[in-house]
């Protein structure tokens, strides 16, 4: 998970980025902006440039597909200057005009280019450093009401950014440098000109390590049991409840996930794991998201799924059922006199 809550700005440089197939140019800037005399500035664009990130959930790498990550420009410039090879301008230079040189589909759009150097960003529990990348394209028309003269007067402003729909972003992550950086990205463009950010200039592709394996296999297993089983099992809430449990009580008591140990200690039923194998293999295909038969337990992913994984059956408006284990001990069944659905919970000692 990712956190900007107590990040500050290093360094700030903007630039502009043309069309390059409608003939349109960049423009550099001599120097980056000094932010240092501003008390309202740095917050806002904090706002603007991290405010997307908060909902991203997945985690990119960098490569290239000859293997050789110093082939990927934005890897190449990053890397050179997270390891003190290149000075900040110069890299919020080089990356602007490869953007430039990928930018030639006709209809993208041209717009500001922001490149930024941060400090104390929180990645997955770690505290760090990072570079983010931002531009803007859409312009929108401003109002502004102030009081004047015992009235009130009007202005506008045409071609500004509204700092609550930032178009596209990266932030990249010092960190895991030989494996292709943590990479966090948002695009808001839709049509044919999308790809150009993430696959043209990025070059991404979705991280697939311990972490990541873990915390995948963990959402398409809850989504499994929320959305799929019911299709062939007929299963109360409770019941799923226990599944979930049941799930999570496996990764944290083992270091390493083995397909055939957990299909046996957690569904425990030959259709539920031929249903739950085909599911998973849809999502792989759909989404492009392989998954490992067998791979080392990341704990700080369980224990951000673990917040996820309800343990709780809402009845009505009135009770609220916490089930942590034990799942002999409560029975579903249904009153004809009173016409209601009843759980009957069993337990040794009232706390």
């Amino acid at each position: 998970m990712f956190f900007h809550q107590d990040a500050t700005f290093e360094s700030l440089s903007i630039h502009r980025v043309g069309n390059k197939a409608r003939d349109e140019y960049y423009a550099l800037s001599e120097q980056p902006i000094d932010l240092s005399q501003d008390e309202v500035l740095p917050d806002l664009l904090m706002q603007y440039f991290m405010k997307p990130f908060a909902k991203v959930k997945e985690v990119y790498r960098f490569f290239h597909p000859n293997e050789d990550l110093q082939l990927n420009e934005v890897y190449h410039f990053a890397h050179a200057f997270f390891e003190g090879k290149m000075p900040f301008h110069e890299f919020s230079e080089q990356v602007t005009k490869h953007l430039y040189e990928v930018s030639s589909h006709p209809n993208i759009k041209p717009g500001e280019l922001y490149v930024v150097a941060l400090k104390n960003i929180q990645m997955e529990g770690e505290e760090g450093s990072a570079v983010g990348i931002f531009k803007s394209e859409n312009k929108e028309t401003y109002l502004k009401v102030y009081p004047d003269q015992g009235g009130f007067g009007l202005e506008y402003e045409q071609e500004a950014i509204n700092i609550n729909k930032l178009d596209k972003g990266v932030v990249i992550v010092k960190a895991d440098a030989e494996e292709g950086y943590k990479v966090l990205v948002t695009d808001q463009t839709n049509g044919s000109d999308a790809v150009y950010w993430k696959d043209d200039f990025l070059q991404l592709r979705v991280r697939d390590d311990n972490y990541q394996q873990t915390g995948n296999f963990l959402k398409v297993y809850k989504n499994f049991v929320n959305e799929k089983i019911d299709e062939v099992f007929e299963m109360d809430k409770a019941e799923k409840v226990d599944l979930l449990n049941r799930s999570m009580n496996y990764f944290k008591a083992h270091e390493t996930f083995e397909e055939e140990e957990f299909s046996g200690e957690v569904l425990g039923n030959a259709q539920a794991i031929s249903l739950f194998k085909e599911y998973r293999e849809q999502v792989s295909e759909e989404l492009d998201m392989p998954f490992q038969t067998n791979f080392d337990i990341a704990a700080g992913a369980v224990k951000k799924m673990s917040s996820d994984y309800k343990s709780v059956v809402k009845l009505d408006k009135n009770f609220h059922i916490y089930i942590h284990g034990k799942r002999d001990y409560i029975e579903r069944g249904y009153d004809e006199d009173r016409g209601m659905n009843y759980y009957k919970l069993y337990f040794d000692n009232e706390q």
